[in-house]
This record gives C-alpha cells, structure tokens and sequence, in this order.
C-alpha cells in the first residue's frame, strides 16, 4: 500500500492511498464467507457455495463492494498512522478507482489537530481579587445561620413579609382548572420568591381565612410557562422567632461553646471559601492569557458539532430537567437568538482552543495521569452528577469515556503547571502563593467538552444513565 498526505489547511488533510489488489485477499475471502451464510443456493449445502457460484448468482461486484468496505477502515488506520497524523471525527472517503483484480485507490480528507508551538509562559501575570473577610461578611454568615433555626408561632393578625403562611391553592387557565393545579396545606415564607410571581403582594394583609386571586405564569406543571388565574387562600399565619446571638445559640447551632468561637470558625471558613475563589480565578486568567500567547487555528466542522452539542446538551438536559424550553430560558436570560448563538460559538471556539493548547502542554511537559488522580477525579464526577462512584465509573466503561477522564485529569495538570510559573497579584498588589490543592488539578469545565462528534455517542449513554 502507498499513501501521500496533501494538506489543505492548518487541520484538513488529504489522503490519497493506493492498494495492490493482492493486499485485499483476506477481506475478500472474509465477503464470500459472509456471503455464504445469508444465502441459499439449490444444490450446495448452506456455507459451501462456491466463490465461481456466488459471482454468478449475485454478481462479483456485491462481493467486492462488501470487502472494500471491510478493508477500507483498516487501509485507512494504516494510512493515518503511517503519516502521524492525529485525526479528529470521520474521515469523507472517495473511492477514485477500483479494477477488479488491479488496484483499490481511495482518497480520505479528514480535520486533524493542529501544530501547535508553545512559547515561553513563565512570564504571564495576572491580578485576582485580594481575600478580605469583613465583620459585615462574618454577621450576615451567622445571620443566615440564625434563619436556619428560627422557630415559628401562629399569630391572629394580617401577614407581613417574612411571616410564614400556610395557604391553598387553585389554578385556571382559560376559566378552567387544571387537574394539577390544586395544592392544599402549602407553607410559604413570606418574601422567599419560591413559589409564584405575585403571591407576595396577595397574601399580604391577609388574615387566616383571607383569600385573593391574582395571575401569574406556571413555572412548572402541565400548563407550565401560560398565564392562569391563582386562588391564594391563607388558613393560618404564622411569625417566625428568631433565637437570640448569645452563647446558647452557639451550642444549639454548632459545637462551639460561645458565640465568639462560632464567629472566629465562619470567618476562617470564609477565608477558605474565598482562597479557592482566589485560586479558581487565577487558574481562569492564566489561561485566558496563555491562550492569547498561542495561535489556534479550529476546524471547522469539529467547531460547528462542538456548537450542536452544546445546544443540545442544554436544550435536552439542563433545561428539560427544569421544563425550560430554549425560548423561556431566552426570555429569562434576556438574550436575543442571536445573542445566544454569539456566545455559543465564542465558548465552543474556546473551548476547543483550551483543549489543543493544554494536550499540546501535556506532551511538552510529558505529564502522565495515575490511576490514584484517575479516581480521585472519577470520585469528584459522580459526585456532582449524583451518581455513586460505582454507578458512574460503569457508566464511564460503559460509554467508552475512560480516555476522555485520563484527558481531563491531564489537562488540569498542565494548567496547573502554567498556573504555577505565573506571576500571581492580588488587587492590594501583593504576590499571592497558590498552593497546588485540588483547584488546580482539573482543567476549567470549556478545556473538556471538544472533540463532540467522534464522542457524542458515549457522551449520550453516560447521560442517559445520569438522568436515571
């Protein structure tokens, strides 16, 4: 087999491959024995026509047309690797010739990634927010806690904002009411904006036994995202008691013996909750800068089904699990379509950067992943997708998705390496030291979503088996 590689852009290749006809004996041989067993042939017992006979009855070209597309992927593979190209999604093959008992000539454009060159980045510097907690961030940090424990009692008076009330519920749509849209015995705090739009204003200045009606639109439901007329009616009011700051509600609240130690522990968790914001932001502009430091040139059929994939990620996972529609979801947002489709492709082409950049980074810096930071990042992904680790990881197998977790873990390696060679300020000027903790070991959520069509099917089982 002879093979020659013609480039047609940065990431588009043409293959145009050669293949003596000796070279396809065995895919040949392989047709006829497959022939052999959907066929019947009076005379000749099932698997024992003969080769002469099957070119006869059905003619040697559904013979050769089965064994081409039984060698083709093999020619193909040996093609690619003969010119260490790094393909990326399905080739478009061209048969340009085929002679019976001669010659297989084909060609194959296929996007493949990019030559990358990495320059020095030992010298970005970025500047991320200084960690400041304030005693205001310490109050309202208690505060909330506060609320978690205040106790309610019921009260014969109108209901005021933050009360908490207890009320029934009718909704019509069209002078109808919907079969779900009847709900008794609801308690609702006042101001919380959990349930409807509106029911704040009409539950207000109502005393147990009051009832109003106002419109709203259903949230969720079998008529959600229409406008229905609700029916609020209040059968008890009841005002919540906060426990007063004192050294008793330390040691209802947490294990703390004073008031003071249970100030002193939410102003260090604040501090490390705003370290690993501090972190996180900085590993966000380190690679925002390294990527301005590279030029990337994106395929652009790899860019569109990155696009298409994260339209229907969104469309049919995240918002179908809230009963959004892509229009609602729009309308909330306040974008336009246009809009939307602008922001889609800016995150899909840096996305795909990121990823070039950082596997290109992985090689440079000949980094490795074990199976330790394999699973400790398998543990982190069932956890935010409320799978088990066990349920994930046969999900992961099953989805053929275990080198798109080697390829994450290593990727968030190399930033961390970036990250680590950076010059780190915060906004008080002065040089912040980002110790190498768990933010910098996975790469930011765009550096793992590319390379959509060649895994869109194992992406879409490992979902399917999340959403169950």
């Amino acid at each position: 087999m002879k093979s020659a590689v013609e480039t047609l852009n940065p990431t588009r290749v043409r293959l145009t491959v050669e293949v003596p006809f000796e070279e396809l004996k065995d895919s040949l041989d392989a047709a006829y024995k497959k022939i052999n067993q959907q066929v019947t042939v009076k005379g000749f017992r099932k698997g024992k026509i003969p080769a002469r006979v099957i070119d006869q009855r059905f003619g040697r070209g559904a013979v050769l047309e089965e064994a081409v597309n039984d060698a083709l992927p093999k020619f193909y593979t040996e093609a690619v690797n003969g010119a260490d190209l790094n393909p990326l999604g399905q080739p478009e093959v061209d048969i340009t010739e085929l002679k019976d008992g001669e010659t297989l000539n084909f060609t194959a454009e296929v996007d493949i990634r990019p030559t990358l060159e990495i320059p020095d980045y030992s010298g970005i510097e970025v500047e991320v927010d200084a960690v400041e907690v304030t005693d205001e961030d310490v109050e309202k940090s208690v505060e909330q806690l506060r609320e978690r424990f205040a106790s309610t009692s019921p009260v014969e008076r109108a209901a005021e904002e933050g009360d908490v009330v207890t009320i029934d519920l009718e909704a019509k749509v069209d002078g109808e009411v919907l079969e779900d849209g009847i709900a008794d015995g609801v308690s609702y705090t006042i101001g919380s904006g959990e349930l409807l739009d509106g029911i704040d204003d009409a539950v207000k200045g109502l005393e147990a036994g009051g009832e109003a009606t106002f419109t709203s639109e259903l949230k969720g439901g079998s008529a959600a995202g229409k406008e229905a007329e609700v029916t609020v009616k209040v059968t008890q009011v009841a005002a919540r008691e906060l426990p007063e700051l004192d050294d008793e509600f330390a040691q209802l609240a947490s294990e703390f013996d004073t008031l003071e130690e249970l100030r002193a522990d939410s102003r260090k968790r604040l501090a490390n909750m705003k370290q690993f914001d501090q972190a996180t932001q900085a590993q966000e502009r380190v690679l925002e800068k390294l990527l301005e430091l590279v030029e990337v040139p994106v395929p652009e059929k790899l860019l569109e089904d990155e696009i298409n994939t994260r339209k229907h990620n969104l469309e049919h996972h995240q918002l179908g699990q809230m009963g959004l529609t892509l229009d609602k979801y729009l309308e909330i947002q306040g974008k336009t379509a246009e809009e939307f489709e602008t922001e889609t492709r800016e995150a899909a082409v840096k996305g795909i950067k990121t990823q070039f950049v950082l596997d290109e980074l992985v090689k440079k810096e000949q980094l490795n992943v074990n199976q330790e930071e394999l699973t400790e990042h398998l543990m982190r992904r069932a956890a935010s997708s409320g799978m088990s680790p066990d349920q994930f990881a046969q999900a992961v197998v099953e989805g053929g998705q275990v080198p798109l977790l080697v390829g994450e873990v290593a990727r968030g390696k190399a930033l961390a390496v970036v990250v680590e060679s950076a010059t780190v300020k915060d906004t008080n000027g002065e040089i912040v030291d980002l110790d190498d903790e768990e933010e910098t070991e996975e790469a930011p959520a765009e550096a793992g979503t590319t390379e959509a069509a060649a895994e869109e099917q194992a992406d879409e089982k490992s979902d399917e088996k999340t959403e169950g």
